[in-house]
């Protein structure tokens, strides 16, 4: 069982870092390894909408989305940290985000379970977190829950640790995020995956 984890921040250890080792060291606790990959710092473009990933189920700009995409075939969740930036996450993260998950139309997301987590000085957090999790609504995943948002405080790493109720939201994130992907494996194993319908009906507005 293995968890892919995007660090969206531009610092590999800053705040979002912080955070994210929190749900880390849980989710190894419980027997989930990980991945971790930090994109914030990365020179991401955006989609241009060519859908040339309609036919290879593959980003055309050949950079580290494909990475992630491969990777993302065999894990069990993604978790996804980002700071706050203007009440949404870094632009960076979202072009990857927007890119990974319109190129893999071909690939199964039902059932991976996602995970969002943001971080900010002391507000603007629950619309990014919200940014986040619509990728996840979107595509049939799972969203794990906390005991409350998944969001934390400070404007270093050592204020974010001495947040501890946001340490403690981290930690239960993981446990959760752990249990839901241990659950849907032994669900899978014996019900099986729910149907899907064999063709999606798109309803435009103007006809």
């Amino acid at each position: 069982m293995k968890v892919i984890i995007l660090n969206g921040s531009p610092k590999a250890r800053g705040n979002t870092a912080t955070a994210l080792r929190e749900v880390e060291k849980t989710l190894n606790q419980q027997g989930i390894e990980t991945d971790w990959i930090h994109v914030g710092n990365k020179d991401i473009r955006g989609c241009i909408a060519c859908n040339g990933c309609w036919k290879s189920g593959l980003c055309a700009f050949d950079d580290i989305v494909n990475e992630i995409s491969v990777k993302m075939r065999d894990a069990d969740g993604l978790l996804v940290g980002s700071p706050v930036y203007f009440a949404s996450p870094n632009g960076t993260l979202l072009a990857l985000l927007d890119r990974l998950f319109y190129s893999n139309l071909h690939v199964d997301w039902s059932m991976k379970v996602g995970a969002s987590v943001s971080i900010a000085r002391r507000a603007g957090t629950t619309t990014t977190m919200d940014a986040l999790n619509k990728y996840f609504l979107k595509t049939n995943m799972p969203v794990v829950p906390s005991h409350y948002w998944s969001i934390a405080h400070g404007t270093s790493p050592d204020e974010v640790i001495q947040d501890l109720e946001g340490m403690q939201t981290m930690r239960q994130l993981g446990l959760n995020m752990a249990f839901m992907i241990k659950s849907i494996r032994l669900g899978l194993e014996q019900f099986g995956s729910p149907k899907l319908q064999e063709k999606i009906t798109e309803t435009h507005y103007i006809r």
